[in-house]
């Protein structure tokens, strides 16, 4: 009985043992993978700021006294000084190639000068023209995104919108005769549109920095009715008037998403004991 038992107690010894070296010998399963969620890259509302600079023209100059004059010519057509501009928007990313912003611009202060000439009794006198010139620009603006490439995503688009130009401190001098006019200023408000084109790169999902350009068109600007120097007002309803003033402007923006997708923490590795 006893060499029964020894031979069933040495069977099990031999099974445990011949399992153990089996479980030994079969492969580890690996941990199971987790997949990072997908991330769209692009999505939501945004906030957007600009700084640039304007590079402004006209078309001609309007002023119906001094084009009732004898022989006048415009010795220099002049122009305006380079200024400054300063942009704040809000806007939405559609899908990953379309989004669309209103915009607010003030577009500085600049200076505005020019010099023709005209007969007088025969002699040849000269206007020395002056103004400076300033804008409120609202716009609604639709952007088509390119494609990205390391980041960078090349953009083309355009808006309309209205533009308030403000004209203020008219000077007409002359020399010569030693006269002249002012004109107290005014503002006007038009239709305006633009086109542009820039460069994108994403510094992270919710930060976006721009380098554009755009080409505005803004209307045209006017004062109030000119006086001569002396105080006589013999010239109401007679207002100068700068036509058809575009602006090439360059630009450097940055934009905030608000609702940036959430950024992926993967689990911590799988810990396996003994």
């Amino acid at each position: 009985m006893r060499s029964v038992k020894f031979l069933l107690a040495a069977g099990a010894a031999s099974l445990l043992s011949s399992t153990a070296v089996f479980a030994a010998d079969m492969p580890i399963a690996p941990p199971p993978a987790y997949a990072p969620p997908p991330i769209e890259d692009f999505g939501g509302w945004y906030l957007r700021g600009d700084i640039g600079m304007t590079n402004q023209r006209y078309s001609d100059l309007d002023d119906a006294f001094l084009a009732s004059v004898a022989g006048r010519q415009w010795l220099d057509k002049g122009g305006f000084d380079s200024g400054m501009l300063y942009g704040f928007g809000v806007g939405y990313q559609f899908n990953n190639w379309f989004r669309a912003d209103l915009t607010g611009q003030y577009r500085g202060r600049t200076k505005y000068t020019a010099l023709d000439s005209f007969l007088n009794s025969g002699v040849v006198n000269t206007n020395h023209l002056e103004a400076t010139k300033s804008e409120w620009l609202l716009m609604a603006n639709g952007y088509v995104d390119l494609g990205t490439w390391w980041c960078v995503t090349p953009f083309v688009g355009a808006g309309i919108g209205a533009a308030r130009v403000t004209l203020d401190n008219w000077r007409d001098t002359n020399v010569i005769a030693g006269g002249g006019a002012w004109a107290p200023g005014a503002s006007t408000w038009n239709f305006a549109w633009a086109a542009h084109a820039g460069l994108a790169y994403r510094v992270s999902p919710s930060f976006t920095v721009e380098l554009a350009y755009s080409y505005v068109s803004l209307g045209s600007g006017r004062t109030g009715d000119p006086r001569e120097l002396n105080g006589n007002n013999p010239l109401v309803g007679n207002y100068v008037e700068l036509k058809d003033i575009t602006s090439h402007d360059i630009k450097f923006g940055v934009r905030w998403n608000l609702d940036a997708p959430p950024v992926y923490v993967p689990p911590p590795p799988l810990i396996r004991k003994g």
